[in-house]
C-alpha cells in the first residue's frame, strides 16, 4: 500500500546523508520533497500543511541543529509525527463492564464490513471471548447469506432470523433492521455470548435515509464500540466520506480495509488526522487471518522502511509449536545432525505463520529489495515440501546416500526436475554445515567481515587451530586450571549467547544492540 510513499521518502533522506550541518535551504528542499510525495500518496491537503509546517519548525529548531547526526534527526522528528497523524497511540476495543459488549459496523457499500465482520469475530474468538453476528445488512441481495458463510468460517454462530432481500426485493427488504439489531442483542444475552457484532447495510454518506436507519440501529442497541469501515484504496474521497458518516452515526474508531491493496495509501493517513478517531484495526488480505490490531508506531516504521520486527515477532509466537522449537532447541545444543525431516519441520512451521512475502516485507531495509521480494513464488515451499516428502524415511535422515536413480526417482514423485532436487540437496548441505558451525560455537558462517560472526575467507597459510593457552607455573594454580578445564568439557555444550553477534564474553545483552522491546528472547539473551 505505501511502496510508492516509502520509495519518495527513502530516496529524499538519502540526500542528507553526510552533512553534518542542515542549513535553512536543505531543511526547506527536504520539506517541499516530504509535501510532493504525500500529495502523490493521496492524503488529503490539509493534513499534508499541517505535517510538514510542524516537520520544518522542529527541523529549524535546537533539536536538529545540536544533534551529532542531523540527518538521522530528521528522520526521526518525521517519524514522530507520522506516528502523531496516525492516532499516536493504539487503541484497542473498550469492553464492556457488564452484558455483551456491542460493536456496530458501518461504512460505505464495498467496504468490507461484512468479511471484515468474521475476522474481527475470529479475532476476539482467539482471545478467549465469545462473540455472536447479527445480521442487520437486509438491503443488499445475499448479505444475510455471505455473513452465514463467513460465520461458519470463522467458527462463530450467526444470529440471522430474516433471509435479507432477493434481487426482486430491492425496495422492500424482508425485515426491519432495527428489530433485528435489538432482537439480536437480547438472544446474545441469553445465549451469554459476551461480544455482539452488527453488520449493518452499506450506505452512500449523501444517501439521508439510510444514514437515519444506521443513527436508529445506533440508538436501538447503544453499542460500546462504532467502527467505520473504509476502504484503503478510495484516496482523497476518505475524508468527505469520514467525515460525512462521523456526523451521521458519531463512529468510535477507524477499520481500514483492503490494506493489502495497490492503491497509494492516502486514506489511512488521512482519516484519524481530520476526524480525530483512531484507526483500530487494519484489513490486510482476503483470508480471515489477514487482520491485525492497528499500531501507529509500527505503521509509522512501515512507511520509513524500518520494518516491524514486533509485529513479525507476534505472528511467530501465534502460530509458533512451542514444543517443536524446544525439540529442535535441545537437538541443536546436543549437537545433533539437522536432518531433512527437521527441515520439512521448520518450512511447515514457516507456512503457519502466513505470506513470506508479508512477513520479509517487515523487516528493515525491505524496501531496498522489494522488486526481488514481488518476484518470489509463494509456491517454492510446497514444492520443497513435496520434493522432501518423496523421499524416504532413510533419505531424510541421511542425504547423503541419494544418488543419480534415487534424485530421478525423487523428481518423478514430487513432479519436479532433478536440477531442482539437486538445489535443494545442495542448500541443505549448506545449511546443515551452518548449523554444525553455529552448535560448535563458532558463530554465523559466510558473513566475512563482522566480528565474532566467522565465516570470513581464512588467509593463505593462517593457522585455524586456537592458540591453547599457557599453564601457570604456581603448581597450585595449575592444578586448578586443569580441574577447571575438565569441568568445561564435561558439561553439556549449549548454544552460543553471545559469539554470534561480536560478544567475547559468555553472557549476551541484547540492549547493546538497540533493538525493539521485546527482540531479545529471540537473541538468546540472558539478561
Amino acid at each position: 500500500m505505501f511502496n510508492s510513499l516509502s520509495d519518495r521518502l527513502t530516496a529524499t533522506f538519502k540526500n542528507l546523508r553526510g552533512k553534518g550541518r542542515l542549513t535553512e535551504a536543505d531543511v526547506d528542499a527536504t520539506v517541499r520533497e516530504i509535501r510532493r510525495a504525500l500529495l502523490d500518496a493521496d492524503v488529503a491537503v490539509p493534513v499534508v500543511r499541517e505535517f510538514t509546517a510542524r516537520v520544518r519548525e522542529r527541523a529549524l529548531g535546537a533539536e536538529v541543529s545540536g544533534a551529532l547526526n542531523p540527518s538521522q534527526q530528521i528522520v526521526k522528528i518525521v517519524n514522530e509525527e507520522l506516528v502523531e497523524i496516525l492516532g499516536g497511540e493504539t487503541r484497542r476495543i473498550r469492553l464492556a463492564k457488564t452484558g455483551p459488549t456491542i460493536i456496530m459496523l458501518a461504512g460505505l457499500q464495498g467496504a468490507g464490513k461484512t468479511t471484515l465482520a468474521g475476522k474481527l469475530s475470529k479475532h476476539l474468538k482467539a482471545q478467549g471471548h465469545s462473540p455472536m453476528l447479527v445480521a442487520c445488512d437486509l438491503q443488499r441481495p445475499n448479505a444475510v447469506t455471505q455473513l452465514q458463510v463467513v460465520g461458519q468460517r470463522a467458527g462463530v454462530p450467526v444470529y440471522a432470523p430474516h433471509p435479507g432481500a432477493t434481487s426482486s426485493e430491492l425496495d422492500h427488504p424482508a425485515g426491519d433492521p432495527v428489530a433485528v439489531a435489538r432482537a439480536g442483542v437480547e438472544e446474545a444475552k441469553r445465549t451469554l455470548h459476551d461480544v455482539v457484532i452488527v453488520d449493518t447495510a452499506g450506505r452512500l454518506g449523501v444517501d439521508a435515509d439510510m444514514m437515519e436507519q444506521a443513527r436508529q440501529i445506533r440508538r436501538a442497541i447503544v453499542p460500546n464500540e462504532v467502527l467505520f469501515v473504509i476502504d484503503s484504496m478510495i484516496g482523497q474521497d476518505a475524508v468527505n466520506t469520514a467525515l460525512a458518516f462521523d456526523e451521521g452515526v458519531n463512529f468510535t474508531g477507524i477499520v481500514l480495509s483492503k490494506l493489502d491493496g495497490d492503491a497509494r495509501g492516502g486514506a489511512a493517513l488521512s482519516v484519524a488526522s481530520v476526524t480525530g478517531k483512531p484507526v483500530m484495526f487494519a484489513s490486510t488480505g482476503e483470508g480471515l487471518d489477514d487482520f491485525e490490531l492497528f499500531h501507529p508506531d509500527r505503521m509509522a516504521s512501515r512507511i520509513l522502511d524500518m520494518g516491524d520486527v514486533l509485529t513479525l515477532i507476534e505472528q511467530a509466537e501465534k502460530s509458533w509449536d512451542k514444543d517443536e522449537a524446544a525439540r529442535m532447541a535441545k537437538k541443536f545444543a546436543d549437537q545433533e545432525d539437522f536432518t531433512l525431516e527437521d527441515f520439512l519441520a521448520q518450512m511447515q512451521q514457516i507456512r503457519n505463520m502466513g505470506s513470506m512475502k508479508k512477513m520479509l516485507m517487515m523487516m528493515p531495509g525491505a524496501q531496498n529489495i522489494r522488486q526481488q521480494l514481488e518476484q518470489f513464488d509463494e509456491r517454492e515451499i510446497d514444492r520443497v515440501e513435496a520434493i522432501v516428502r518423496s523421499m524416504t524415511p532413510h533419505e531424510r535422515v541421511a542425504p547423503k546416500i541419494i544418488n543419480g536413480s534415487r534424485r530421478a526417482r525423487i523428481a518423478r514423485g514430487s513432479g519436479v526436475h532433478v536440477s531442482e532436487v539437486n538445489g535443494l540437496l545442495e542448500r541443505f548441505a549448506q545449511a546443515q554445515k551452518m548449523m554444525k558451525k553455529m552448535a560448535a560455537g563458532g558463530g554465523m558462517p559466510g558473513m566475512p567481515g563482522m566480528p565474532g560472526m566467522g565465516g570470513g575467507a581464512a588467509r593463505k597459510g593462517a593457522k585455524t587451530a586456537p592458540k591453547k593457552k599457557a599453564r601457570s607455573g604456581n603448581p597450585a594454580k595449575a592444578a586448578q586450571e586443569l580441574k577447571d578445564a575438565e569441568a568445561r568439557r564435561a558439561a553439556p555444550k549449549a548454544l552460543p549467547t553471545g559469539a554470534a553477534f561480536g560478544q567475547q564474553g559468555g553472557d549476551f545483552d541484547p540492549s547493546q544492540l538497540n533493538l525493539p522491546k521485546g527482540f531479545d528472547k529471540f537473541l538468546g539473551g540472558s539478561k
